[in-house]
C-alpha cells in the first residue's frame, strides 16, 4: 500500500485470530462494500482503505500466506515473494470489479441510453414573473446528426460487423489479482458496444453519430414563478445514443429585483412615506402596484409601521388559481426636518396643545416593542 508499516491484517478486517474462512470472508465483503466508490466519491482515501482491506483478505484467506504470517509477520511474506500486487488497476472501480465483478453505468453498453440533462438559466423580471412569459434561450446540446441520420456512416456507405468483437458488442479482459486471474467482459473499444462500426465514418461527426448544436426555443415562464425555481422541459436534452431517448432541459428561473417591492412568498411589500401631520389627520396616498399605481387611505391616528392591506394585488398563486397575494404597504411616518421659521412657530403652538389624552394608546409596552421591532 505504501511506505507506512502495514497494519495487522486481523485488525483491518475486524476478526479474532481464530475466525475461520466463512467469517473472515463475510467481514471482508461487509468492509468492502462500505468502501465502494459509489458510497465513497467524497472520500480520497477509499481506494487505498480498499486495497488495506484486500491486502489483509490475501493474507488470511490462504492458508499459506496466513500461516506465514501468523509466524513471522509481514517480513515473512515479503521475504518470500507473497506480497501484494494491485498494479495495474486504474482505480478502486476497477479493484472492486475484480473481487466481485464488474458491470457497466447507468446504461449497459451496446443498448439505448438515454441522454445526459441540460441545465440553463433565465432571468425575467417581477412583472413577467406576476403575469407568465415566453423567454427565448439559447444553449448548446448534443443533437442527432442530420448528415448520417445518428448511424454514423457516411451517406449511402453501409454499416458493417466489429471486427474487433465479431459483433458481439464486448470483450473479454483477463486482470491479475490476489486470487489469480480474473476475466471481466468490457465494452469493445472499436464499436462501444454496439457490435456494429461504420465502413465509411460520417464526415460531419466524425462517425460519432452525433453532434454538438446550438439549439434556440422558448420557454414558457408559469405566471406566479419564484427566484430561484426550476423549469423542466422533458427530452429536451442531450441526444440519447442507440436510440434511447433525450434527456431533460431544466431551467433555473431567477426573477429579477424590483425596487419597489419585496416578495414574500405571494405578496408583495412596499412602503409609503407619509408626513407626521399627516398620518395624525389622515390622508390618502399612492403606492406602485405590479401593473402602475392605487390610492390607499391613510386612516387618522396612523403608526409608524403600520400595514395597510391592499387584498388581491400581490402575485398569482402559482399553484392556487383565482387566489392572488395581496400588496401589503408599510407605513413609514416621517418627521418633517429643516423647518422654516413660520412652521417652527405653528408645531410649538400645536405642541403646547397636546395632552396626556391625545397620547393614550390601548397598546401595552410589549406589543409597542413587538410592533416596533416587526416595522
Amino acid at each position: 500500500m505504501s511506505s507506512t508499516v502495514p497494519r495487522d491484517p486481523y485488525e483491518v478486517l475486524g476478526v479474532a485470530r481464530d475466525a475461520d474462512e466463512p467469517t473472515i470472508k463475510k467481514a471482508f465483503r461487509k468492509l468492502a462494500r462500505e468502501l465502494h466508490p459509489d458510497v465513497n466519491s467524497h472520500d480520497p482515501q477509499a481506494e487505498e482503505k480498499f486495497k488495506e482491506a484486500a491486502e489483509a483478505y490475501e493474507i488470511l484467506n490462504d492458508a499459506e500466506r496466513r500461516a506465514i504470517y501468523d509466524r513471522h509477520g509481514h517480513d515473512g511474506l515479503r521475504s518470500g515473494g507473497m506480497g501484494p500486487n494491485f498494479d495495474g488497476f486504474g482505480s478502486i472501480t476497477d479493484l472492486f470489479d475484480a473481487f466481485f465483478g464488474g458491470g457497466g453505468g447507468r446504461g449497459g453498453a451496446g443498448g439505448p441510453r438515454q441522454g445526459d440533462d441540460v441545465g440553463i438559466q433565465v432571468e425575467v423580471t417581477l412583472k413577467q414573473a406576476a403575469h407568465g412569459a415566453k423567454v427565448p434561450v439559447s444553449f448548446e446540446a448534443v443533437e442527432k446528426c442530420e448528415t448520417c441520420n445518428g448511424n454514423g456512416a457516411e451517406p449511402g456507405t453501409p454499416i458493417v460487423t466489429c471486427e474487433r468483437c465479431g459483433g458481439a458488442g464486448r470483450l473479454q479482459a483477463v486482470s491479475r489479482t490476489p486470487f489469480g486471474q480474473v476475466v471481466r467482459t468490457v465494452a469493445c473499444d472499436v464499436c462501444h458496444g454496439d457490435g456494429k462500426t461504420a465502413e465509411q465514418p460520417c464526415h460531419t461527426c466524425d462517425g460519432r453519430g452525433r453532434e454538438v448544436r446550438r439549439r434556440t426555443l422558448e420557454v414558457d415562464v408559469p405566471a406566479g414563478i419564484a427566484d430561484g425555481q426550476r423549469i423542466r422541459l422533458s427530452g429536451r436534452g442531450h441526444a440519447g445514443e442507440a436510440g434511447g431517448p433525450s434527456g431533460d432541459l431544466y431551467v433555473l428561473v431567477h426573477v429579477a429585483a424590483d425596487e419597489r417591492f419585496i416578495r414574500d412568498g405571494d405578496d408583495l411589500i412596499t412602503v409609503v412615506d407619509v408626513a407626521a401631520p399627516a398620518a395624525a389627520l389622515g390622508d390618502w396616498r399612492k403606492v406602485p402596484t405590479i401593473d402602475g399605481t392605487t390610492q390607499v387611505e391613510i386612516p387618522a391616528g396612523t403608526q409608524p409601521g403600520d400595514t395597510l392591506t391592499v387584498k388581491g394585488q400581490g402575485m398569482p398563486g402559482l399553484r392556487r388559481a383565482g387566489r392572488p397575494g395581496d400588496l401589503r404597504v408599510i407605513v413609514n411616518v416621517v418627521i418633517p426636518r429643516k423647518l422654516s421659521k413660520d412652521q417652527r412657530k405653528l408645531l410649538k403652538e400645536f405642541a403646547a396643545t397636546i395632552t396626556d389624552e391625545n397620547l393614550r394608546s390601548d397598546e401595552g409596552m410589549v406589543s409597542k416593542l413587538r410592533r416596533l421591532f416587526h416595522s
